[in-house]
This record gives C-alpha cells, sequence and structure tokens, in this order.
C-alpha cells in the first residue's frame, strides 16, 4: 500500500512538470502583431510629417529668397549702366596715361594739386562703384544657389514623404489591412451637429453652440513645431501620466463639445503610444466603453474623428483610429483590419487618438 502510494506521487509530479503553464496576458500572438503594425506605423508617420515639415520650411525660405533675389537683381541692375560708364571712360582715355597727361596740362602748382586731388576723389568713387556692384553681383549668385540647395532639399523630402507612405501602406497591408477607394468607403461622414437621443445619449455632440462644426482647435506652445515630449503631467482620466501635448489635445475636443469618458494612459507595453502617455481612447458611448456605436454614438464617434482629422497639423496627431479604419497623415483613411470581432480592438466603441 505504501509503494502504491509512493509511485502514484511520484507520477503525478512527473505529470504536473510535463504540462506547460500558461503564458501571460501579454504574450497573446495577435498583441505581438499589433504591437508590431503600430510600431512600425507610428515610424513611419513620424518619419512622413517631420520631412513634410522640413518641406514646408524650405519652401518659406525658398519663397523669401525669391523675394530677396528680385530686390538683388533690381539693384545690379541700377547700379550697371553708371559701372559701365566709367569702364568705358577708363579705356576710352587710356587709364594711368591719360592721368598724368591731365596733370602735366595744369596752369600753375596749386591747379595741378587741385586737379590730382579731383582725380583721386573721382578714381576712389569709381572704384566704391564698381566695389559695389561686383559685391552685388556675389550676393545675386548666392541667393541663386541657395534657391537651388533649397529646391534639391524639397526633392529630397518629397522622396522621404513618397517612401513614408509606402512603409505605412506596405505595414498595413503585411498585417491585413488594405487600401480603400472612393469617399463613401474611404472616410467617416463629415461633421453633423449631435443627432437627438437615438442610439444611447446625444450630449457632447462636438459642434460648439449646439449645432455646426467645432472651431479650430488652438495649437500648442512651440511655434508650429513638435519636439519629443515625454510621459510628464498627469493624465486626469488615470492614475498614470501623459504628454502635455496630448493632455492639450484632449482638453481641446473636450472644448469643443466631446466630453464624452477618455481613458488615456496604459501600463501594460503594447507597442503603442498608450504607456508613452502620447494616446488616449475617447468612447462614443455616453458613459464608457460598450459595444458597437449606433446612431447618435456613431455620429459622435464620427465627428470626433475628423475634428482630429481637421486639426491634425495644429495639434500634432499621428494617427486616428476609428471604426475598423485608421487615418494617417501620408495616406487618408485606410482599412483596419487588426481586431479580433470585438468592439475593443475594432476601435466599433472608441476612437483612438495617438499624437507625436
Amino acid at each position: 500500500m505504501l509503494v502504491r502510494s509512493a509511485l502514484t506521487l511520484i507520477v503525478a509530479a512527473c505529470l504536473f512538470v510535463a504540462v506547460p503553464s500558461a503564458g501571460p496576458a501579454g504574450a497573446d500572438p495577435a498583441e505581438d502583431i499589433a504591437a508590431d503594425l503600430h510600431r512600425q506605423l507610428e515610424a513611419a508617420s513620424r518619419g512622413y510629417l517631420d520631412a513634410e515639415a522640413t518641406l514646408a520650411g524650405s519652401r518659406q525660405r525658398q519663397a523669401d529668397l525669391a523675394g530677396q533675389l528680385g530686390a538683388a537683381e533690381a539693384k545690379v541692375a541700377a547700379a550697371q549702366p553708371q559701372a559701365n560708364e566709367i569702364l568705358a571712360a577708363t579705356y576710352r582715355t587710356g587709364g594711368s596715361a591719360s592721368t598724368a597727361s591731365m596733370l602735366l596740362g595744369s596752369g600753375s602748382a596749386g591747379g595741378f594739386v587741385d586737379r590730382a586731388a579731383s582725380l583721386r576723389v573721382v578714381a576712389a568713387r569709381n572704384e566704391r562703384t564698381l566695389r559695389e556692384l561686383i559685391a552685388l553681383r556675389r550676393d545675386l549668385a548666392a541667393k541663386k544657389t541657395a534657391i537651388d540647395a533649397e529646391v534639391k532639399l524639397q526633392e529630397q523630402q518629397l522622396a522621404v514623404m513618397a517612401k513614408k507612405k509606402a512603409d505605412a501602406e506596405r505595414a498595413l497591408a503585411s498585417y491585413g489591412g488594405a487600401a480603400e477607394q472612393g469617399p463613401p468607403a474611404a472616410q467617416p461622414p463629415a461633421a453633423q451637429p449631435p443627432a437627438g437621443s437615438s442610439g444611447g445619449g446625444s450630449s457632447g455632440g462636438g459642434s460648439s453652440g449646439g449645432g455646426g462644426k467645432p472651431p479650430p482647435a488652438q495649437p500648442p506652445p512651440g511655434n508650429g513645431t513638435f519636439p519629443p515630449e515625454r510621459c510628464s503631467v498627469d493624465d486626469p482620466t488615470t492614475n498614470g501620466c501623459i504628454t502635455a501635448r496630448t493632455l492639450h489635445a484632449m482638453r481641446q475636443a473636450q472644448s469643443a463639445g466631446f466630453t464624452r469618458f477618455v481613458s488615456c494612459y496604459r501600463s501594460q507595453e503594447d507597442g503603442g503610444e498608450h504607456p508613452r502617455g502620447r494616446a488616449c481612447d475617447f468612447a462614443a458611448q455616453k458613459n464608457g466603453f460598450g459595444g458597437v456605436a449606433s446612431g447618435g454614438d456613431r455620429t459622435y464617434g464620427d465627428n470626433l474623428s475628423v475634428y482630429f482629422i481637421d486639426n491634425s497639423r495644429r495639434l500634432g496627431v499621428l494617427y486616428v483610429i476609428w471604426f475598423k479604419r485608421i487615418w494617417l497623415p501620408s495616406s487618408g483613411w485606410r482599412a483596419y483590419n487588426r481586431g479580433r470581432g470585438d468592439p475593443s480592438s475594432d476601435h466599433t466603441n472608441h476612437v483612438h487618438l495617438s499624437m507625436r
């Protein structure tokens, strides 16, 4: 009996060791795929927006240089006739030999001194005129060179933007996303007034003053630039932290009337922007994340996604996900098929906002 009990314990122990333990929730292959996709989309969108900003700055510098070039050309044109006269006179009079003849022809010692002084003044003035013309021509050539450099830089940035757009679309295609053609399927409807009480509540429909399109968002500090930010301010929606830019975007949306439930920071490392404080999820329903949005809730989500897209350059938006679609700055709306059939992963109950 004792021998049988011992054998039973040994077999049970072996069976326990042989059975593998379940992995952590974060090891879900679907989550790993989504995380990798988000990393690729973040890199592509960030690269696209950086190149776009460089392109815009180069175009502005080119415009400024074009104005300066016109002014430089006008100065050269104005100075050229006088320089031509000086050069022609020098050629006709034979230069130094003519000068000596003029000095020897003076009738007195005093006249000789006066004539020499006058010649020196004229020579200095002529030399200054010619030097100024040379400097103007050099400045003109430098501005033309600078414009050529800006044009070359713009060509490079356009190539980078094209590559980053291709990178984003390739990533989506690799993970089941496809480009959508035509306005009905490619983008949600334009912003509308609140849709009333249908579909589970209507407060906070996203139209300032109760109707029409919300006013443009106010940009964050930085004069239109978006340097890297850390998760440095308290997240009012959780116990975590978010970036100042993310907080600003959330408050701007709330000021525009989008006042439903929001959740931003998440601690798990899912490869997205939530753990870095650069993303928020905006519930379509009034009291939190629920089932698939419909009726007024769907309209609320449509309006909110359009609001972030319309203000993407002002706020520093990286991308938006809503109702199985993702909006990218390089490509507009594209299919997003990384969901698992539930409202949260399909993004059919909330609008996801990722920030630069």
